[in-house]
C-alpha cells in the first residue's frame, strides 16, 4: 500500500494588532485550511516526501460581524512547506503507526491603512507529529472507508519580534490533533474529511501595542472536505472547501477580549494530475463569511512522491 500522509501547508504570518483597531486582536495561528483534500484519509506503509506551494491574497479584512473594514487593504502571503512523512508495517490498535514533520518558508506582504505595514521573508514553525495512527480496509454502509488520526503540534521556531508589524512564527506552542477519512461512494467517486482541533499556549512576549505581558489566542475547531470523481487513471476532478471557527475567546493579561472571535469558510474547484514520477493537486478556494480576519483568494499547489514500503526496504 501507498502512503498518502498529511499535507499541511501552513501560513505562518501573525499579523500583530495596529492600535487604530477596534480592539487589540490576538490571532489564530494560521492552520490547515484546505491543503488536504481528495482521498485524504487513504494510506499505508511507506514514505512521502512532499512540497506544497501555498498562496493566499486578501483585499479586505472583516470586523467581529463580517462586516468590511474601512480603508484599502492587502495581504498577500506564500508558504512553501518541505513534508517528509513514514509509516512503518507494524500495527497498534489496529492501525500502521508514524510520524511526519514539516518545515515552512514564507514570505508575506501587508498594506493596510489600519496601521498594519510591513513585509518579511523566513523559516516558519516547526511540525511534528509524533503519533500517526492509518487504518486501512475498513466498510461503512458496505463502502470502503479509510482514516486516520494525528496527534499534530506547532513549535515557535519561526522568525518573531515584538516590534514587528509581520511576523512569520507565531512565538507559541500549539497542538492541532486531527481525525480524516475518506468514504468510497463509488468506484470512482470519493469524499473525503478532515477534523481538527486547535489550542495555543500564551505568548509571553506580545507586541507593545497589547500593553500586556501576555497574550494567549482562542481554541477553535476547522474542518476540510472534500468530494472528487475519477475522470481517468490519470486525473482526478471535484470541489473542496474549508471552515474554521473559534470556540472560546483569546486573553489579554489573562483577561478575556470579548467580540474577537475568527471564522472564515471558503469552497472552490479541484484537480489531482497522476504523472510519473509523481502527483500533482491543483486547488482555487473562494472565501466568505469571514469575522475578525481578511477574507480572499487562495491557491493550493501539492506535488508529492511516494515511496511504497516495499520499494523503500529495498534501497
Amino acid at each position: 500500500m501507498t502512503l498518502q500522509s498529511l499535507a499541511k501547508a501552513l501560513l505562518f504570518v501573525a499579523l500583530l494588532a495596529p492600535a487604530t483597531a477596534t480592539a487589540q486582536h490576538v490571532s489564530l495561528p494560521p492552520v490547515d485550511l484546505g491543503d488536504t483534500s481528495f482521498q485524504d484519509g487513504v494510506g499505508g506503509p511507506g514514505v512521502l516526501l512532499q512540497e506544497i506551494l501555498d498562496s493566499s491574497y486578501s483585499g479586505r479584512l472583516n470586523g467581529p460581524h463580517g462586516e468590511k473594514l474601512p480603508g484599502n487593504n492587502s495581504i498577500q502571503a506564500s508558504a512553501s512547506v518541505s513534508e517528509l512523512g513514514y509509516q512503518t508495517n507494524k500495527k497498534f490498535f489496529g492501525a500502521f503507526y508514524g510520524v511526519e514533520a514539516l518545515l515552512p518558508v514564507v514570505h508575506a506582504d501587508v498594506k493596510t491603512d489600519l496601521g498594519v505595514r510591513g513585509a518579511s521573508g523566513a523559516m516558519g514553525d516547526f511540525i511534528f507529529s509524533p503519533l500517526l495512527l492509518q487504518w486501512t480496509g475498513g466498510k461503512l454502509f458496505g463502502k470502503p472507508i479509510s482514516h486516520r488520526f494525528d496527534a499534530d503540534f506547532i513549535f515557535p521556531t519561526g522568525r518573531y519580534s515584538p516590534n514587528s508589524s509581520v511576523n512569520i512564527g507565531s512565538h507559541l506552542v500549539s497542538a492541532n490533533p486531527n481525525y480524516a477519512f475518506t468514504l468510497f461512494l463509488a468506484p470512482r467517486l470519493e469524499t473525503s474529511w478532515r477534523f481538527h482541533y486547535l489550542w495555543n499556549s500564551r505568548n509571553d512576549d506580545p507586541a507593545p501595542v497589547f500593553k500586556a505581558s501576555s497574550i494567549q489566542p482562542g481554541q477553535a475547531v476547522h474542518l476540510n472536505a472534500a468530494l472528487s470523481y475519477q475522470v481517468n487513471s490519470r486525473l482526478r476532478a471535484g470541489i473542496a472547501g474549508y471552515y474554521l471557527k473559534q470556540i472560546t475567546d483569546p486573553k489579554v493579561d489573562g483577561r478575556t477580549v470579548f467580540n474577537a472571535r475568527e471564522q472564515v469558510g471558503a469552497i472552490g474547484p479541484g484537480l489531482v494530475v497522476s504523472t510519473r514520477p509523481f502527483d500533482l493537486y491543483l486547488h482555487t478556494f473562494f472565501e466568505m463569511g469571514a469575522e475578525n480576519r481578511p477574507q480572499g483568494l487562495k491557491v493550493v499547489v501539492r506535488i508529492f512522491k511516494v515511496f511504497p514500503y516495499n520499494s523503500a526496504a529495498n534501497h
